[in-house]
């Protein structure tokens, strides 16, 4: 059980500081703000993401996740 806590945890750090990254590299670029706007919406939920599969709810941390990923795609469709 804790190395799902751990897994979970990580992911959603590790996404988390992608998300922002990618949100911090579209805003100094020539991207629409909207993607940028995209990418850090996806890294919050991401965060959330890790806090929860910290405190052992592993299964909404996964859709958790999921969705923050698929915001962080979606905004990389808006560029």
């Amino acid at each position: 059980m804790r190395r799902a806590r751990w897994t979970t945890a990580g992911s959603g750090a590790l996404l988390a500081l992608a998300g922002l990254a990618a949100s911090l590299l579209r805003l100094t670029g020539s991207a629409p703000a909207l993607a940028a706007t995209a990418y850090a919406v996806g890294a919050s939920v991401c965060v959330l993401a890790s806090v929860l599969g910290s405190r052992g709810r592993t299964r909404r941390a996964l859709w958790l996740l999921v969705a923050g990923a698929m915001v962080m795609a979606w905004g990389d469709q808006l560029d």
